[in-house]
């Protein structure tokens, strides 16, 4: 400070008067230059919080801060700001999002316009639009199989003995190859005879026609070598032999009007679609039909002869499911007899052959159609499945004592390898065989032949 600046110079210069020396002030001691100690090294880490300001305007400050001017020219930390500016959303640029952590899988966001730029469904909304087009190739529907509809006209075109021989191939296959088997290269003895009978007795043919059927085989040619030809040749021969008798077509008694035809079997043998295909076969033929929905017992029955019977053109007669079996045939009965029908089928519930009850309503249908007429039915027709083998020969046995059966239907013969059962069925029972069927088809069903079946079965041709 100047001398004339001092306290007391206005006095000193207005009334003359002089006073004592003022000590000289202290000039301020600029310290050394050092370098920073290590503590306020650390005090400016980021992670630590800002050091007190020391007392004196230079004391404890670092190499860099030299000024006022360059402390303002440090930044501060975010906090300081935030309390001091008056707008609080201003955030500078620098430190914008220094404190965000970089979001996982943000690297691996679809670019820009896609379907990931939606924050709220993100590259996952993308995923989710690539899957959407996966099922464009499904709309196209798989072709409707056209074989489903061509069986029946390839079938007609065919003819019987080709879907005959076709039906009978599981049958005569197997026949067939135990044949070639047994015969190829050998000399006939009682070794090999015994194993063809075997063979034919696994077929179903019973053992009485299997052992005729060896013994016509060994018969003068014992010791001699025999083809498998001539094998199958006799086979064929022994079993039309057998078939012959029983091959009956069946016959319609036009004098009888309406002429009555029962059919009865067990559960699954068929009795429903053969009555709507024998009913085809006649209304061909030139009759009359009616037909009569006696299985009461199942709803499809009833729905499924009504079918046939819009196929065919043929009126039906039904009742609701569980009505009186026996009074819808003699409503049937009289309808039929009132309206000069040539033919009346009546179908009946599928029943176990060992069940007491049910044969007994069985032959309560027969009793109420006799109040009508003491002769019908006209025909009781067993209808049988091949595919049961020798429980048919049961079957038959049981349902004639019980309903008189007057013929037999043998269905199925084309799921089987059994077919030798309609030998063993002819040579124990000698009931008429008027029909065998060999598929699913209208045209399947038709009168048996004794000729022509036993040389499909012996997989022979036709001569």
């Amino acid at each position: 400070m100047s001398e004339d600046k001092r306290p007391g110079w206005l006095l000193r210069r207005m009334f003359g008067k002089k006073e004592e020396a003022w000590p000289p002030e202290p000039v301020p001691v600029q310290p050394p230059d050092r370098k920073p100690e290590p503590k306020p090294e650390t005090a400016i880490e980021p992670a630590s919080p800002p050091i007190a300001s020391p007392a004196s305007a230079s004391e404890g400050q670092p190499d860099f801060a030299t000024g006022a001017d360059d402390i303002s020219a440090i930044p501060l930390p975010p906090s300081e700001p935030a309390a001091t500016d008056p707008d609080k959303n201003a955030i500078p640029d620098e430190i914008e999002g220094a404190d965000l952590q970089p979001i996982a899988g943000a690297e691996e966001r679809p670019p820009a316009g896609t379907a990931g730029d939606d924050p709220a469904r993100g590259a996952e909304q993308a995923d989710t639009t690539t899957v959407a087009f996966a099922p464009e190739p499904a709309p196209v529907p798989a072709p409707t199989p056209e074989p489903v509809s061509d069986p029946e006209p390839v079938a007609e075109k065919r003819g019987w003995w080709s879907r005959l021989t076709g039906g009978m191939k599981r049958t005569s296959s197997a026949l067939s190859e135990r044949v070639t088997g047994l015969f190829t290269k050998r000399k006939l003895d009682a070794d090999t005879l015994e194993e063809l009978e075997d063979a034919l007795i696994q077929a179903d043919f019973g053992i009485d026609t299997a052992m005729r059927i060896s013994e016509a085989v060994g018969k003068g040619r014992y010791e001699k070598g025999i083809s498998p030809d001539d094998v199958r040749a006799i086979l064929a021969a022994e079993v039309e032999r057998a078939l012959t008798p029983v091959a009956i077509p069946l016959s319609i008694d036009t004098t009888k009007k309406p002429f009555v035809i029962l059919m009865i079997g067990v559960n699954g043998a068929g009795k429903t679609t053969t009555i709507g295909k024998l009913a085809l076969k006649l209304k061909g033929e030139g009759h009359s039909l009616m037909l009569a929905a006696g299985d009461t017992f199942r709803a499809a029955a009833i729905e499924q002869l009504k079918v046939w019977g819009t196929r065919t053109g043929v009126p039906v007669v039904a009742g609701a499911q569980g009505a009186d079996a026996a009074g819808l045939a003699f409503e049937a009965f009289q309808r039929a007899r009132t309206e000069g029908t040539d033919v009346l089928l009546i179908d009946t519930a599928g029943r176990l052959q060992n069940k007491t009850g049910l044969m007994a309503e069985l032959e309560k249908i027969l009793r109420v159609i006799r109040k009508i007429d003491a002769e019908a039915p006209h025909a009781v027709l067993l209808v049988l499945d091949a595919t049961v083998g020798q429980n048919a020969l049961s079957q038959v046995e049981l349902f004639s004592k019980a309903a008189n059966v007057t013929g037999l239907v043998m269905t199925k013969l084309d799921g089987t390898a059994r077919g030798g059962i309609l030998v063993a069925l002819a040579a124990k029972f000698g009931l008429p065989v008027h029909f065998i069927g060999v598929g699913e088809g209208v045209e399947d069903l038709e009168p048996f032949a004794a000729r022509d079946f036993a040389r499909a079965i012996a997989g022979l041709d036709k001569d």
